[in-house]
């Protein structure tokens, strides 16, 4: 299944995986800058849970919150965040990411995600992470159209699913992953009931699996599905995409310049060439404007 979405010079394809990869993947995307050597393109990326991306003949940088952006390797690792990339595409580039599911962090990767928290790393240089390597090669080296990429990377990730095994904590990460996602949940007491775990044994799980603490995963999502309603709709005013549990506006206000290192006003004075062509086509290809809403 493919949904794009173009944007002047950006263009973005999605593909959502085979059904053997569904509950471990998000999506696979496609982003393809045509522009000048000297002209750059960039963007602010909200918290999301782990992405893999690679770049055929790479130049793009990028910061976790408000640090200087730097330059990237061609395959990059980036961990759960809570913080803001401030990413920058210089010229005409193709990159490709595979967003990474915490259900498919537990099954491709076999180490505690609070390990890798707001960190991009290259999978080249980590141990843990080397097996994801090839995949780059792999999916350039054959014919350059993007549903035979988008295939070439399916088929990679599926081979690694057939030598690595399910977590033991399968069913518990499913149950936490669904309940983070329901709105109705506002509190870690009212996760830890749903699950029925004890608060200690829900943090234990969140940070293995999920990268942070309980209680910071509910603000982040909270926080997130306020400003996936003007990702859709940037004529809204602030106003009117807050999520029901915040108590009013100074209080999205202080999660905003958590999460994204700049005030509200700030994020929706600059371009969003990538991500407002980015959350549309989402929206149509996966049911979610932003990866930390995608359904498990």
């Amino acid at each position: 299944m493919l949904n794009s979405a173009l944007d002047g010079a950006v263009a973005l394809r999605f593909f959502v995986p085979s059904s053997a990869l569904a509950p471990y993947i998000s999506t696979y995307y496609l982003t393809e800058v045509s522009h000048g050597s000297d002209e750059v393109v960039e963007d602010w990326l909200h918290p999301e849970w782990a992405n893999l991306r690679f770049a055929q003949e790479p130049t793009w940088t990028s910061a976790l919150g408000d640090a200087q952006p730097t330059s990237l390797p061609p395959i990059i690792l980036t961990g759960p965040t809570s913080l803001a990339t401030h990413f920058r595409l210089e010229g005409s580039i193709r990159t490709w990411g595979v967003g990474i599911l915490p259900l498919g962090w537990a099954r491709l990767m076999g180490v505690p995600a609070s390990q890798f928290v707001d960190q991009v790393v290259s999978p080249l240089d980590k141990p843990a992470c080397a097996h994801l390597a090839p995949i780059r090669e792999r999916v350039f080296a054959g014919e350059r159209d993007p549903a035979s990429e988008a295939a070439r990377i399916d088929a990679f990730l599926c081979e690694l699913l057939a030598v690595r095994p399910p977590s033991e904590d399968e069913s518990r990460i499913r149950a936490a992953h669904s309940a983070l996602i329901d709105d109705d949940v506002a509190s870690v007491g009212e996760l830890a009931e749903r699950l029925g775990m004890s608060s200690r044994s829900l943090e234990r799980l969140s940070l293995k699996a999920f990268g942070f603490s309980p209680k910071l995963l509910l603000r982040r999502q909270r926080f997130l599905r306020s400003l996936a309603q003007f990702m859709l709709d940037p004529s809204l005013k602030w106003i009117n995409t807050l999520d029901f549990h915040y108590v009013d506006q100074a209080h999205f206000v202080r999660d905003f310049k958590r999460f994204m290192a700049m005030s509200p006003s700030r994020y929706a004075a600059v371009e969003h060439p990538v991500l407002r062509a980015a959350a549309q086509a989402r929206t149509a290809s996966a049911g979610a404007a932003v990866q930390a809403l995608h359904r498990p």
